[in-house]
């Protein structure tokens, strides 16, 4: 269905975000609740910016993908 659900959690700092795709086709974004604002919505462009690269289908090592 390609949906994208948006979700603050609590997380250790180091981690701002992460993206985990579902069975459905759908999103799961996970934003680190304590992040500023502006953080918070620079990671959530991070994390669309994988999804429209189509970054999940890929068969690279995530530091390849990161580094992209």
């Amino acid at each position: 269905m390609n949906l994208i659900f948006v979700r603050e959690i609590k997380m250790p700092l180091t981690i701002r975000a992460f993206t985990v795709p579902d069975a459905n086709g759908d999103f799961n974004i996970y934003i680190n609740e304590d992040l500023s604002d502006a953080a918070k919505r620079k990671s959530l462009i991070h994390e669309e910016n994988h999804i429209k690269r189509n970054d999940f289908q890929k068969d690279l090592p995530v530091k390849v993908i990161e580094g992209a």
